[in-house]
């Protein structure tokens, strides 16, 4: 089972850090990939025919602020499952950029969750479906955090 984060730009690197930190708490290996659609498009789809390649069980996780045109190009081209997790920084920033995230034409599934813990523990399920020691791991974090209320 894999994560691969496809990043817009070296600046993102920070914010996905987050988010490949609570994947290895589950031990599930990520890798990291600056990949901008606007400006190295080809690199992009190089990418996904790599990712589309893997056998093994995969989420791609997106990080784009401002125009996100790298979620729809994933994901127009990908056999796996993906989901941007916007790095706002501030809420005029997400005001202005956040419809690039959520309306994407037909036929290009792309999931936004833009809390990044939220989108580590939804890749996590995904490749859960397919691990029962994963969706083990899950189920304890889950009433863990139950048992705190």
């Amino acid at each position: 089972m894999h994560v691969a984060f496809l990043l817009g730009s070296k600046q993102d690197i920070e914010f996905t850090q987050k988010i490949a930190d609570l994947l290895k708490e589950f031990d599930v290996p990520s890798e990291i990939i600056v990949a901008s659609a606007h400006k190295v498009p080809e690199k992009v789809i190089e990418e996904v025919k790599k990712l589309n390649a893997r056998k093994d069980p995969t989420v791609v996780i997106t990080v784009v602020g401002m125009s996100n045109g790298l979620g729809g190009v994933v994901a127009g081209s990908c056999v796996h499952p993906v989901i941007n997790c916007p790095p706002y920084k501030d809420l005029t920033e997400y005001l202005t950029d956040i419809h690039s995230n959520l309306r994407m034409p037909s036929d290009v599934p792309v999931m936004t969750v833009l809390n990044y813990k939220n989108a580590a523990l939804c890749a996590l399920r995904i490749l859960g479906e397919s691990d029962a020691a994963l969706k083990a791991k899950l189920m304890k974090r889950i009433e863990k955090i139950k048992a705190e209320y």
